[in-house]
């Protein structure tokens, strides 16, 4: 977890993304974060997230992020 909130606080250091509920809803993170997200994903953690993965509910807040590193990294 410590590794995801470092690579969300290089796009957003004035942020506390442990204290966010909701990163889209909160006007947190834009289409070109998500592309930096992802792309700082996959280098940090090997991890690659599918297309059909890139939904509104798994990019809610810094624990539903994790909670999907980790399940595709059991896959």
């Amino acid at each position: 977890m410590e590794q995801l909130l470092q690579i969300l606080n290089r796009l957003h250091p004035d942020v506390d993304f442990t204290q966010v509920d909701d990163l889209y809803g909160e006007g947190v993170l834009d289409s070109l974060d998500m592309v930096r997200l992802v792309t700082e994903i996959d280098r940090v953690f090997d991890v690659r997230i599918p297309a059909e993965e890139l939904i509104p509910e798994n990019f809610q807040n810094a624990e539903t992020i994790y909670a999907l590193i980790e399940r595709l990294d059991e896959e």
